[in-house]
């Protein structure tokens, strides 16, 4: 596998909150002087992005699973090569919001596509690049639908999956971290975010030259 130590990356299921996480920790390492740029899946580059689009419409329910695990790995393998390896090579810091995890969850536990297929193509589409930590904050699926209510937005095409499917996705990202325990960080999600942000940065002091 490729490893940068620059590049992280944060997984969940949907309104975890990694990514109101991940706008704090880009603030507080930009106040450290260290140039981060952030970049989310699907999507970071003009043809992601409308693949992104493709993905999570509603008017493409008939999209077929194979159709949309090959849709992600397509978006992923335009972001790696056109902005993340480019710019881990000139040493700047990467914060990944979703990557290759994401599919395996999702495509693969909760779709029930192959994993062995999946673990294959994710490297091919990377070119073998494997984030130097993952954070996965962990929120059960009851509590991500509380959390959708109270915002009141409009689900897309794989948040109307239903419960059942984010169990399942929930469940492999468990799955990941025993698997993996020296790369992925799971942090309990429900909490205040004041708290979660703290361990984060505690995580985050001991892998990048940052003030304590």
């Amino acid at each position: 596998m490729k490893i940068y130590k620059n590049f992280i990356s944060f997984e969940g299921i949907d309104y975890s909150g990694k990514s109101t996480q991940i706008q704090e920790l880009q603030k507080r390492l930009q106040d450290n002087g260290i140039e981060t740029i952030v970049l989310r899946e699907p999507g970071g580059t003009p043809i992601s992005e409308k693949i992104r689009d493709l993905l999570l419409s509603n008017d493409h329910s008939e999209m077929h699973r194979i159709t949309e695990f090959l849709l992600y790995e397509a978006a992923r393998a335009q972001l790696v090569h056109q902005k993340i390896l480019p710019l881990l090579d000139k040493n700047i810091h990467i914060i990944a919001d979703r990557f290759y995890d994401s599919t395996t969850a999702y495509q693969g536990y909760g779709r029930k596509l192959n994993l062995e297929v999946i673990q294959t193509i994710n490297r091919f589409a990377t070119s073998n690049l494997q984030p130097f930590k993952t954070f996965f904050i962990d929120i059960s699926p009851e509590e991500a639908e509380k959390r959708h209510q109270y915002q009141n937005r409009n689900k897309d095409r794989l948040e109307k999956s239903g419960l059942q499917f984010y169990q399942l996705i929930r469940a492999g990202f468990t799955q990941m971290c025993r698997k993996e325990p020296e790369r992925f960080i799971r942090i309990e999600g429900e909490r205040k975010s004041a708290e979660i942000a703290g361990e984060i940065w505690t995580h985050i002091s001991r892998l990048w030259p940052v003030k304590t």
